[in-house]
């Protein structure tokens, strides 16, 4: 039987520290999906926020909802095409130590505090790189569960009052080329979450450079014209209106993914919609987000417990130092936490290979590379 290693979370105390370096997020590389999910390079589908109309029911256009069907495992597909593409534009690898999901890494920061739901994540070496996906079926057995849950409102339409807000939220082009119609009837327009920029950042955590995917949702202005600029995206998100304590720590709760979501990809600000109940859209809140954990622990104090983003950042870096010196050979990996385990496990599945983790084409293309003399430095941007 193959080794298997673990990695304990517990006890989170020896994390609280002043967290590790970080480095900034940097979009290096782009790619859309339009409205029929199909991928090309660059910045197609960019939306611009906008602030939406209060009062809205955000239930409204369930019925013509164009839904994106994710039973198909995409693997890192798109993800590995965005960053061979920007390989050959500058003609070496990147110099990353894990490539990801940011949905992954968002797992990972959040395991010290999150120990609900579990997770498993694949991964493998190739190149003194680990590259890491979810792990379709175990996705899929947790959705059906979730989807097994009774509650007065279907999850789906619950889902859906996420991307309705977003729809209520954005614009397709900046404000001043947008017609004053178009901005007027957002709310009849159909809800299509088939179309999605992701923005590919490098960054990193401690030791370990990361390059990692993740849709970003709106822009606050333009992207600015030096390449790895600091760009004002904006976050959306929705959560039911806070009318108690209880609710309030409900949504502190929330606020730990939150932020981890937008620090990694670099994403300045967040704006939740507040919801009743019954999907009435009530209110909206700016938030900065490297402001949040601080907030949080004001609220809370130190003794009061809740999450640290500190701890998240400092559990990250020890994961990924540790990570590195575990898969140390070729094959596929399973990364695995069960619900409520004090552990992250970590175990090889297959001996030889890559799975489907990694398609033919990057690998040609990284040999290709490898066989090519390098660019002169000033031709690399």
């Amino acid at each position: 039987m193959a080794s298997r290693f673990a990695f304990p979370v517990q006890p989170v105390a020896r994390f609280a520290r002043d967290s590790e370096p970080v480095k900034r997020p940097k979009e290096f590389a782009c790619f859309s999906y339009d409205k029929d999910h199909q991928f090309s390079l660059g910045d197609s589908s960019l939306k611009w926020y906008y602030p939406p109309d209060l009062g809205v029911d955000l239930s409204s256009g369930y019925e013509t909802f164009v839904k994106h069907d994710d039973s198909a495992d995409e693997h890192l597909d798109s993800l590995l095409q965005a960053i061979a593409s920007h390989e050959q534009q500058v003609g070496k690898p990147i110099d990353a130590h894990v490539v990801t999901w940011r949905g992954m890494m968002t797992k990972i920061m959040s395991a010290p505090f999150d120990d609900r739901d579990g997770f498993e994540m694949n991964a493998t070496l190739y190149r003194d790189c680990i590259f890491i996906e979810e792990n379709h079926q175990y996705k899929e057995a947790s959705r059906a569960a979730q989807q097994s849950w009774k509650s007065p409102i279907p999850q789906e339409v619950m889902q859906f009052w996420g991307y309705k807000f977003e729809t209520l939220s954005t614009l397709p082009a900046p404000w001043g080329e947008t017609s004053r119609d178009y901005i007027e009837s957002r709310v009849n327009e159909v809800v299509n979450n088939k179309e999605q920029y992701c923005s590919v950042v490098r960054t990193g955590l401690g030791k370990t450079i990361l390059c990692l995917g993740g849709e970003v949702d709106a822009i606050w202005d333009s992207k600015p014209a030096t390449p790895g600029a600091p760009i004002n995206w904006v976050e959306l998100k929705t959560s039911a209106e806070i009318r108690s304590d209880r609710d309030m720590d409900n949504f502190e709760r929330k606020l730990m993914k939150f932020w981890i979501q937008s620090f990694l990809l670099g994403v300045p600000k967040i704006i939740v919609g507040f919801r009743s109940r019954d999907g009435i859209l009530v209110k909206l809140q700016e938030l900065e987000t490297g402001a949040i954990p601080n907030t949080v622990a004001r609220r809370r104090g130190p003794a009061a417990g809740g999450w640290d983003g500190d701890v998240c950042i400092n559990f990250a870096s020890a994961f990924l130092d540790w990570l590195r010196q575990t898969i140390t050979d070729e094959g596929v990996w399973r990364i695995r936490r069960k619900p409520h385990s004090p552990d992250i496990e970590v175990f090889q599945v297959e001996e030889v290979g890559h799975g489907s983790i990694i398609t033919d084409e990057f690998m040609n293309w990284r040999i290709k590379l490898s066989l090519s003399p390098p660019k002169p430095p000033d031709s690399t941007e």
